[in-house]
């Protein structure tokens, strides 16, 4: 056997990412530790890895996003490298600083290029001078409300303010018309302090109507930075993506290729290293516009996973070792088209409230084509100390249309009682006639699924799901330890009368 590319990788993180990193050490013979708050003392990934260590309180800021602790974790216990998997320290440029201090391998950028790719406002200076296409606006931060009036008098109204540093839809707001540019400034300001602890943002030409298309890229330190085609993330919810999907349906070969060049530009001028994905705005006339560099491993990289055949986390691994990129990805190719739909734990059916409990039946779709990368599993409790994402679902198929058939029958086989998702709100969005067409637009769900028709779940279903819990508050203490709190099962189904009802 090969020598290990490191003696133990301490991964930062949590839920679905954490699993999916200590996976590809697994496939890397690499021994992993895990860290967890209280919250999370009986979650998937604390006995997924060889070693699991408390790190501190539920709160974020005590323990997953405290770095003396989880450097003082990785020191202790013999961790030459620390993975971030996305969130939390993933892109804090303070991370990495501290891993190098201490001699560990921050699998990941470096702290320039993530400092510079973080900052959107020097990013677009930086981009626009190696001729990579932004979006028209502001290429400094805002001094006083004359610079962002002159700004969107250049652009043209409706406008974008967005917080420099910051991401997820936080700090910004969409601007109409001038009497409304003071108070967005000032909100947008208020809320990335908040968020992120700078109030700076900016201005630029607000899209309508755009898509949103992003190309995963790799580079290592060998002189090599490729791209592996691109992914569809058009359909998002308050500025987050729930479903993403490869190779996107506006793409033509002669266009992939002018995208990859720019998106591997991006990387080249970023002096960036390890695995990122360079995202663009597509507007209606085939323009495309430099948004943003995520410099981790994305949520959705799965579907380039299924298109490629990369493992693109065993890739992040090899690079941070000091490996190539490997052979078959220097060269690479499509197959087929994949779709990934997030699994939230949040209640489709009422404005997506977020739903907490524990989970009392958990049956994962399976068949060929089919992964799931779940960081939860039955028992698993569910609170609201972070983000709601359960796990995601990927499909894979010869064409779209069966990529769609395919994503649906497994979303309907997806079992989970005890709380509420978003899964029915997924399968009312695939079969929606305008996203079977492939007219996947940023502003999809707000234009198509306002008002949009609830199937009530059918009797059969109601009785199975009803039956199956009860059996389970019948049996032995759970595995994770425990029996299930005295719940009637008609209380985790949600709406259940047979007919139709209307969203609200």
């Amino acid at each position: 056997m090969s020598k290990r590319l490191f003696k133990r990788i301490l991964v930062a993180n949590r839920g679905e990412i954490a699993v999916r990193v200590i996976n590809a050490c697994r496939l890397l013979d690499i021994p992993t530790l895990a860290i967890y708050s209280t919250a999370d003392r009986n979650a998937v990934h604390t006995r997924m890895a060889d070693e699991a260590l408390e790190i501190g309180p539920p709160a974020p800021r005590e323990s997953y996003l405290d770095i003396d602790k989880i450097i003082n974790a990785a020191e202790g216990h013999g961790c030459d490298a620390i993975h971030p998997g996305y969130g939390f320290l993933a892109e804090n440029p303070l991370f990495p600083e501290a891993c190098e201090k201490a001699g560990i391998t921050f699998i990941g950028p470096t702290a320039e290029a993530m400092r510079l790719l973080g900052n959107k406002i020097q990013s677009r200076i930086k981009m626009a001078t190696a001729g990579v296409p932004i979006i028209p606006g502001m290429k400094s931060a805002g001094a006083n409300l004359e610079t962002f009036e002159r700004a969107a008098d250049e652009a043209g109204y409706p406008v974008l303010i967005k917080a420099a540093a910051g991401g997820g839809g936080k700090g910004m707001r969409i601007v109409h018309k001038k009497a409304e540019l003071k108070s967005s400034v000032e909100a947008a300001m208020r809320e990335a302090k908040n968020a992120f602890g700078d109030d700076t943002v900016y201005l630029e030409k607000y899209m309508e109507n755009p898509r949103h298309i992003e190309f995963q890229v790799l580079g290592d330190n060998h002189g090599n930075t490729i791209h592996l085609f691109e992914r569809e993330c058009s359909i998002q919810r308050r500025h987050q993506k729930i479903i993403e999907e490869t190779p996107s349906t506006v793409i033509t070969p002669a266009l992939r290729a002018q995208m990859g060049a720019a998106a591997v530009r991006v990387a080249t001028t970023a002096g960036y290293r390890n695995a990122g994905t360079v995202e663009f705005l597509f507007d209606k006339n085939g323009g495309f516009y430099f948004l943003e560099m995520n410099t981790r491993i994305q949520v959705e990289h799965p579907v380039t996973e299924m298109t490629t055949g990369a493992d693109l986390v065993v890739e992040q691994i090899r690079i941070a070792a000091g490996e190539k990129i490997s052979d078959y990805l220097l060269k690479p190719g499509q197959r087929g088209h994949a779709i990934e739909c997030r699994i939230y734990a949040e209640d489709g059916e009422n404005n997506f409230l977020p739903s907490s409990g524990r989970i009392l039946y958990y049956e994962e779709p399976a068949g060929p084509g089919i992964r799931v990368d779940s960081g939860v599993c039955r028992d698993s409790l569910i609170g609201v100390e972070y983000d709601p994402i359960l796990a995601k679902l990927i499909v894979h198929a010869p064409t779209r249309e069966l990529a769609i058939a395919k994503m649906i029958n497994a979303l309907k086989d997806y079992r989970i009682l005890g709380i509420k998702t978003s899964r029915r709100f997924m399968i009312d969005v695939l079969n929606h006639p305008e996203f079977k067409a492939g007219r996947t637009y940023t502003n999809f769900i707000e234009k198509h699924m306002s008002n949009r028709v609830i199937d009530i779940v059918p009797a059969v279903e109601i009785g199975a799901a009803a039956t199956s819990v009860a059996l389970l508050q019948k049996s032995q203490p759970k595995a994770f330890g425990g029996k299930v709190n005295d719940i009637s099962p008609w209380q985790t189904i949600g709406a259940w009368e047979i007919g139709m009802k209307v969203a609200k």
